[in-house]
């Protein structure tokens, strides 16, 4: 299943030291109930400062744990894409599969695929967590939800329940096959235009706080983003090619903002992002789950009807 290779590596602890103690000892110890290093064996690189108590638990060990959970889950594997990421010399750990077995069509331009990411990490800044999403093809956004349908979090993998947990996975496909697909296309018959799309993404993604007027506005370089995605997911989705007839007055659809919305957090390679693209992209990923339960969101959805998200929630711990 995933590349074992990868992540096949022991962390361990060891001590921190100080160039002047309060004393004025060179290379001073720090007591442990202060901190103590958290460093891979193979390579000697330190990966984090952590507290003496906290529980190391190697990645191989997850690893087998979710490849377990996912063979309990009873999805069809034909084809199943599986890949290990690591990030920061392995303080970070990510696995995404895919299963085109369960691919389904939304709008015409290519399948959506169920998509299930894990993400862990050595260093405390990711903790343990998994969901299923989709994958568009098209595009190659990754499709959050507002609620993350299958969810598991806690700080390490003492006591995870590999059977609980695939019968979640399980319960997420489905969801995703009947409700989530239902919902993503009254997205796409809900029409949306550019007037309604900017009043949505200035309330949500767009939204920043200026300290001297002391009220959030408009981040105008962002929303000009977002629309142009806007208007070209029009032109691919509703438009059938008529986009340059029409320029940016053809009407969209929730569908085509929340597209919108996902190619924002999913494509982060850019010049001006301050943080590394992976850390990004997860707070980014965050911000699209926040618009989708937001009122503004809620409100456009009810004009098609009530919405339906569910989550399903394992607890690691």
């Amino acid at each position: 299943m995933f590349d074992h290779d990868k992540i096949n590596f022991k962390v361990e602890k060891f001590s921190l030291y100080s160039n002047v103690s309060p004393l004025g000892i060179s290379h001073h110890k720090v007591p442990a109930n202060i901190g103590v290093g958290l460093r891979r064996v193979d390579t000697q690189e330190p990966l984090a400062i952590v507290s003496d108590s906290y529980e190391i638990t190697q990645y191989i060990t997850i690893v087998d744990q979710i490849e377990e959970a996912l063979n309990l889950a009873g999805l069809d594997l034909t084809d199943a894409e599986f890949t290990t990421n690591t990030y920061d010399n392995g303080a970070r750990m990510e696995l995404v599969v895919k299963f085109p077995a369960h691919a389904r069509d939304i709008d015409g331009t290519g399948p959506v695929i169920p998509q299930f990411v894990f993400r862990s990490s050595q260093n405390g800044t990711w903790a343990n967590n998994g969901m299923m999403g989709l994958f568009r093809w098209f595009c190659f956004n990754t499709l959050v939800n507002g609620n993350k349908l299958a969810y598991a979090y806690g700080k390490h993998t003492k006591g995870f329940d590999a059977v609980a947990f695939g019968a979640k996975i399980r319960v997420a496909s489905e969801y995703i096959a009947g409700e989530g697909l239902t919902q993503m296309k009254g997205w796409y018959n809900t029409e949306l235009d550019r007037d309604a799309a900017i009043t949505l993404f200035t309330g949500t993604l767009a939204k920043r706080f200026d300290n001297v007027k002391r009220k959030h506005v408009a981040n105008k370089v962002m929303l000009s983003n977002l629309m142009k995605t806007f208007d070209n997911e029009n032109r691919h989705v509703h438009g059938k090619g008529l986009y340059e007839k029409y320029g940016t007055q053809m009407k969209g659809s929730l569908w085509t903002a929340y597209q919108a919305a996902t190619a924002w957090s999913t494509h982060v390679a850019s010049p001006n992002v301050k943080r590394n693209v992976h850390t990004t992209k997860v707070l980014r990923e965050d911000a699209v789950k926040k618009m989708l339960i937001s009122p503004q969101w809620l409100e456009l959805e009810a004009a098609h009807g009530k919405p339906t998200w569910g989550s399903a929630t394992v607890n690691m711990e």
